[in-house]
């Protein structure tokens, strides 16, 4: 009789588990009404009509500091996204970085420690690591500053201990060690093209993209408490059998989509019910984001637009099973159709559960 129980109650919580799975998909006309949250974006300056877009399509928003040379310098960055924060209270949070030059330094993880420590106290909800580690980044003596070096333990210690998100951009997708006509996505030819120093293929100065990935993982190996997003679905975003592997390998760990929703899509084009067990499966660890980028004033009304239709586009590929075409690649693809359920993880539960304290409504 207890055996029949056991097996009765296995059955109703598979029963359960299928019925979760076989909600029924949300509408394009829920678009507006579902709370949503870009949890990749980079906001530099004023931009009135992109909050307003932002707030009309239901989006809340995680604007990320980043290192970048085409990117203001990192102190702006900074004052300008606590601005945003503070002009939006509930509607923007700001993951913060550092500047990883000079890290060879004696003191330089404490004096990066001290700025973290205030960027956190004034409202950052998370610690951003991005390419420059791995791609950019040598000693004087030209070592090679990988993101496993020990210079940085102290850090990522304190982000432990502080249970603070690291965000981390480590690598590239792996098109950046091919030679450009054979890269599977039209942007990241474009890309790479543009920005000839990250196009590994022609800079075997550098380490492989095995090695970069070998180096997070050691990381991760290092600080497995540590709370961790591997932005643009963690640099495996051409095979998402390796995004699994990965995320089973570290439990703590979850992936964003920044940037890298076409490739997910190329890979649908030719097995759509795979992608859409990977997404019901990982639907706890997986964020939506996009990584657009809005410079100010000048770019605002465009920025806006591109938000919006970039928005759009995405949640018809998740939500609907509507045949459309990508302008990255040839193949048409269906949409994966997704419960509603993995709709609302992904694009704000899962955001919501990692960073608790942000997008709170709030006096300043």
């Amino acid at each position: 009789m207890k055996s029949i129980r056991l097996w009765l109650a296995a059955a109703l919580l598979a029963g359960s588990l299928v019925a979760s799975a076989e909600q029924p998909p949300y509408r394009i006309d829920d678009f507006a009404r579902v709370e949503k949250i870009d949890a990749h974006i980079h906001l530099h300056g004023s931009l009135p009509t992109l909050m307003a877009r932002a707030a009309a399509d239901n989006f809340r928003l995680l604007t990320i500091n980043v290192n970048y040379g085409d990117f203001p310098p990192l102190p702006q960055q900074r004052s300008a996204a606590l601005a945003l924060r503070k002009g939006y209270p509930g509607r923007v949070e700001l993951a913060t970085t550092f500047d990883a030059a000079g890290s060879e330094r004696a003191g330089w993880a404490q004096e990066v420690e001290r700025q973290l420590a205030d960027d956190l106290d004034a409202g950052a909800v998370g610690v951003k690591v991005w390419k420059d580690i791995g791609m950019q980044q040598r000693d004087p003596d030209g070592h090679v500053v990988m993101i496993d070096d020990p210079r940085f333990t102290p850090i990522f210690r304190m982000l432990e201990e502080r249970r603070t998100v690291l965000l981390s951009h480590v690598g590239e997708p792996r098109n950046a060690w091919l030679p450009l006509p054979e890269m599977t996505i039209r942007s990241d030819r474009e890309y790479f093209t543009a920005h000839p120093q990250y196009h590994m293929y022609s800079q075997s100065q550098w380490p492989t993209y095995e090695q970069q990935i070998a180096a997070r993982d050691r990381l991760l190996d290092r600080h497995p408490k540590l709370a961790f997003v591997g932005v643009h679905l963690a640099s495996l975003e051409w095979n998402l059998d390796r995004v699994a592997k990965f995320l089973r390998r570290y439990p703590n760990a979850s992936v964003d989509l920044g940037a890298r929703l076409s490739h997910v899509q190329l890979q649908a084009s030719l097995d759509r019910d795979k992608v859409r067990r990977f997404f019901i499966e990982f639907q706890d660890r997986i964020l939506y984001a996009t990584d657009i980028a809005c410079a100010g004033p000048q770019e605002d009304s465009a920025c806006a637009a591109t938000a919006h239709d970039t928005w759009l586009d995405d949640w018809r590929f998740l939500s609907s099973a509507e045949t459309m075409q990508s302008e990255e690649f040839a193949a048409p693809l269906r949409g994966l159709s997704l419960p509603r359920d993995v709709i609302d993880k992904i694009y704000s539960g899962n955001a919501r559960r990692l960073f608790p304290t942000a997008w709170q409504a709030r006096t300043e």
